[in-house]
């Protein structure tokens, strides 16, 4: 158990949801989108309603959100759902929200600990959540905190640096932030009366109201889904994890592409430039590298080809960059549960010399699949003089792709 908790002690969870952010595009917002087969938001509430020590689990949401926010908590399962309180509708700002939730919480059955986290951050653990419960005390709140390991320079408004900060006790911190409910309550009332906003946390409003704040050093990932990269990066993240301890559903997919050379200076291959004295046609870059790798990709889940989702003869695609075929592939891969476990390329041509620009072009399919380098494989050959490629007519390439999904319901 906890320390600093007892098994009588009230522990809510204030999970805040209101947020419209717009970074992910159109559409839901990012707490309701799709991560594994669940809402992004139903993690968080899973994770909350099944801990042993907490209570009571309330969510923030936008007024408008009621139907997607049902379709969450059908999501979590009913060993989490009984301790799920009905939502309360959220303000203009997170503070406003978590005000209103911590609001809601008050009165004769108030909480004694409160823990407030962001719906957007799918990947908190029991562990973590007991964690920040007992560091908890009178007048100190917890926060998780992984230290900075990057450089950290401040920048000037024209984009210089201004200055280089030391990372000595740096902090990036995350949620959930755990207080004594009392004192969370009076101290974000205290920055309402105030007109105090802006404020980028809870712990911020803690400090501002003169309560001492405690980080608890985490190596657990927490990271908060805001981009597109992001939502790919957690997808891949939950299709490894649910992989790690069953036997796992590992599919392979070919692919072969091939473009004729033409009048030019230079071929696009794998994503890389290279000056050559031909151009390979194309409606599109006429990448024959990552067309065969989007091939391979969408074969581990039977979905067509590149020329059914991009077809040659709409004109949206002429001239377009191959990156973005391949990253819809590896997408679509990820929408089903899979994670793209290795790309494999090989590159047919008697001319440009393609060793130069091998780790580039390794570097370059790594970035767009949203895997690690040591997953990607590129290689070339020579036709011998043999065909149109021994001839210089034009260049091929063969891909493999393989991808890993749990097994489904029913299977063994």
């Amino acid at each position: 158990m906890p320390t600093g908790t007892t098994p009588h002690a009230r522990i809510a969870a204030l999970i805040v949801a209101a947020g419209r952010g717009t970074r992910l595009g159109p559409g839901p917002a990012k707490q309701y989108l799709d991560l594994g087969g669940r809402p992004v938001l139903a993690y968080s509430l899973a994770a909350f309603g099944r801990h042993p020590l907490v209570s009571t689990v309330l969510c923030v949401i936008h007024p408008d959100d009621n139907a997607l926010y049902e379709q969450c908590v059908a999501a979590v399962g009913s060993d989490a759902e009984s301790s799920i309180r009905e939502p309360v509708a959220g303000g203009a700002t997170r503070q406003q929200s978590v005000l209103a939730g911590l609001e809601a919480l008050a009165g004769t059955d108030a909480p004694e600990l409160v823990l407030i986290h962001d719906a957007a951050r799918p990947f908190v653990t029991e562990k973590l959540i007991s964690d920040m419960m007992g560091a908890v005390r009178p007048g100190v709140g917890a926060v998780p905190g992984k230290p900075v390991a990057d450089t950290i320079k401040r920048a000037m408004t024209d984009g210089t640096v201004g200055e280089t900060l030391s990372r000595d006790g740096l902090f990036a911190v995350s949620t959930p932030q755990a207080f004594r409910f009392d004192e969370i309550l009076q101290a974000h009332r205290q920055a309402a009366r105030g007109g105090v906003a802006g404020l980028t946390d809870d712990a911020a409003v803690a400090e501002q109201a003169g309560l001492a704040v405690r980080v608890v050093a985490t190596g657990e990932p927490n990271g908060k889904i805001t981009t597109m990269n992001e939502l790919e990066a957690a997808r891949i993240r939950l299709a490894a994890a649910a992989v790690a301890d069953i036997r796992p559903d590992v599919r392979t997919g070919n692919g072969y592409d091939v473009h004729v050379l033409g009048p030019g200076e230079g071929v696009t291959l794998c994503g890389v430039y290279i000056p050559h004295d031909r151009a390979l046609q194309g409606h599109s870059d006429a990448d024959v590298g990552l067309h065969a790798l989007t091939d391979a990709v969408l074969a581990t889940i039977g979905d067509g080809d590149i020329g059914e989702h991009f077809p040659p003869a709409d004109p949206q695609w002429r001239g377009a960059g191959s990156d973005r075929f391949l990253a819809f592939a590896v997408a679509r891969v990820g929408e089903r549960g899979g994670a793209i476990s290795h790309l494999d390329v090989t590159l047919i041509c008697e001319a440009p010399k393609i060793s130069p620009f091998r780790e580039a072009m390794r570097r370059r399919i790594a970035e767009i699949a949203n895997i690690a380098v040591e997953r990607v494989s590129v290689k070339a050959t020579t036709n011998e003089g043999i065909g149109f490629v021994g001839r210089r007519e034009g260049i091929a390439a063969i891909a493999t792709a393989t991808a890993i999904f749990p097994p489904r319901r029913g299977e063994s």
